[in-house]
């Protein structure tokens, strides 16, 4: 597969290979070494690329337009439809998590960005659930989101945690805008984006400000066996595990951990810390709606021409000290604490 073929999941496959690996949790192991597999074996479907969001001719529909389908345990998409937009609740945890999950990232696109759903013109939101038997991941195929139910030993169903759901639609927004090349230090903002834009969801939906987000990404996901908090932390990249049988949160914050891999289509969930920490320290010391300042920026940036595929971290560090320059003036608070976190980081000298 080459690298623009591979899903976008949410659980990083160093992460499965050491759950793979637990024989403390023999179920767990089972379901990794079948995640895993997946990575290699599930295509995403072919889809147009709209590398700029695109004019749309006549009256597009600006309410979500969701449908909720039960895999039963199958690995055959889409499954069978259980919920549809307007209906009432299913009473399935998992049915429900996704649609209102769906839900929250169509509302923040829509309200904070006049974004009309991941695709800009009204894209369907559907979404698959109880994929797989005790499947360890979430992905995005392009075109539907996927959701497992977990393992119930390592990991709890991947429906739980909205900032999951929002970081892998975040990842369809990338498909239609940027559409930044999934390796390398592309592929790490590839990423990076999705975190970002997973966590302002959630943020977004909780109305929680800067300073009162967890910036953590997967919180929920671990059951209680598991000594960590979430899959990754933006906050701290490195602290969001530190498990006896999983081992420790590889992420580096800095360019001082870069990590030179050719697994994981070039450290792509690895280095995404960096470019994470940056846009944390950037929204905490412009504080407030972390939507309505960094992630105005970022998302300036994600959508500016002079964004390429395969742009490089300090390429995009730089689209976003120029677009904070652009939307809120030289020097501005706003300006210098993007300038400031890229430096901290060690992206821009």
């Amino acid at each position: 597969m080459t690298p623009s073929d591979r899903i976008r999941s949410v659980v990083p496959p160093y992460l499965l290979r050491a759950v793979a690996d637990a024989e403390r949790f023999p179920r767990a192991a089972s379901a990794a070494r079948t995640a895993l597999a997946s990575l290699d074996t599930v295509q995403r479907p072919k889809h147009d690329h709209r590398v700029r969001p695109q004019g749309v001719s006549g009256a597009v529909d600006r309410s979500p337009q969701r449908t909720i389908s039960d895999a039963k345990g199958s690995t055959t998409l889409p499954g069978t439809p259980v919920r549809h937009e307007g209906d009432p609740d299913s009473g399935d945890a998992a049915v429900d998590e996704a649609y209102t999950g769906l839900g929250d990232t169509h509302a923040f696109w829509l309200e904070v960005f006049d974004r009309v759903s991941i695709d800009g013109a009204g894209l369907p939101l559907d979404a698959t659930v109880h994929y797989g038997q005790d499947y360890d991941n979430a992905y995005w195929d392009g075109s539907r989101m996927v959701f497992g139910d977990g393992d119930g030993e390592v990991f709890n169903r991947f429906t739980i945690a909205v900032d999951v759901i929002g970081h892998e639609l975040a990842h369809g927004v990338t498909q239609y805008t940027a559409d930044l090349t999934y390796e390398g230090q592309s592929g790490a903002l590839n990423e990076s984006i999705s975190d970002v834009f997973g966590s302002l969801v959630a943020q977004y939906a909780a109305r929680q400000t800067a300073e009162q987000a967890s910036w953590l990404i997967g919180e929920g996901l671990f059951t209680d066996a598991v000594h960590g908090v979430a899959l990754r932390s933006m906050r701290a990249p490195g602290t969001a595990y530190d498990d006896p049988v999983l081992g420790k949160d590889p992420q580096p914050a800095t360019m001082v951990g870069y990590v030179d891999t050719t697994e994981d289509s070039g450290g792509v969930h690895t280095n995404s810390g960096i470019p994470n920490h940056a846009f944390y320290l950037a929204a905490t010391a412009i504080g407030g709606n972390a939507w309505e300042g960094a992630g105005a920026v970022w998302w300036d940036a994600l959508t500016s021409d002079t964004v390429s595929a395969s742009i490089d971290f300090a390429g995009f560090a730089t689209v976003t000290v120029d677009a904070a320059r652009a939307r809120f003036g030289e020097g501005s608070a706003q300006h210098t604490a993007v300038q400031d976190a890229w430096r901290t980081v060690g992206v821009l000298s």
